[in-house]
């Protein structure tokens, strides 16, 4: 810490303190998306938040406890607006509808998440694995989807063999697809994915479909038969 930083007021130093760690956060988060965990550099992120590596090591402890930050960070967010999400006012297909929607906007407008999620899995999770807070995170939204799969089955809308975690599954891998492989998807098929005047067509495709699995008839599931 420098010696003006010391000679601040307390509540001025932890001002200061806040956006150094914000501002490394904000860069670091953008370095490792680019360039991976092993390509990230702990210099360059330094040198781009007009800091030292030795105040980054200070604020976080090394490269490896700085990534975990970043996933933290970047899960925080997504968590935060999904225990936000109000939908309590609105019957079952409608908050469902609203709940595609924000996954599908976040996602959307936060690439660099996708490619850090992308990155984690690499690591086969090992950072989120050791991170105290990560854990203690969850996922509102597998919450949010259990209270509404319960109003949609009192209400007779929705069939009963569904589970939350499944759907939540599927709304994230098709939000998470068209973000992670717009380039290999336009390279084979020739269509982007995010293209400005597709979005509101997908968004609505993925609502739809999940709403018309949760509202179709359940079927009974016989044991699978493998074919020689």
């Amino acid at each position: 810490m420098s010696s003006a930083q010391e000679s601040a007021p307390p509540a001025e130093r932890q001002r200061d303190a806040a956006r150094t760690r914000a501002e490394i956060l904000a860069v670091a988060t953008r370095e490792f998306a680019r360039d991976g965990y092993a390509g990230a550099r702990v210099d360059k992120i330094a040198a781009l938040t007009r800091t030292t590596k030795r105040m980054i090591y200070y604020y976080f402890g090394g490269k490896e406890q700085l990534f975990t930050a970043v996933l933290e960070a970047a899960y925080s967010e997504i968590r935060q607006l999904e225990g936000e999400l109000d939908v309590e006012h609105l019957d079952p297909v409608a908050a469902t509808r609203r709940l595609v929607e924000l996954t599908f906007d976040h996602h959307e407008a936060h690439p660099d998440f996708i490619r850090l999620v992308s990155i984690e899995n690499i690591h086969e999770a090992e950072h989120i694995i050791g991170s105290e807070k990560l854990s203690r995170l969850g996922s509102p939204a597998a919450g949010v989807l259990q209270s509404i799969l319960k109003s949609g089955r009192e209400a007779g809308l929705f069939h009963a063999d569904v589970d939350a975690i499944d759907v939540h599954a599927v709304i994230s891998s098709f939000c998470f697809f068209r973000v992670s492989n717009r380039h290999t998807f336009g390279a084979l098929f020739g269509r982007d994915l995010v293209a400005p005047d597709s979005r509101d067509h997908y968004r609505n495709m993925l609502a739809d479909m999940i709403i018309a699995y949760l509202t179709a008839p359940s079927t009974p599931r016989g044991p699978v038969t493998v074919t020689p």
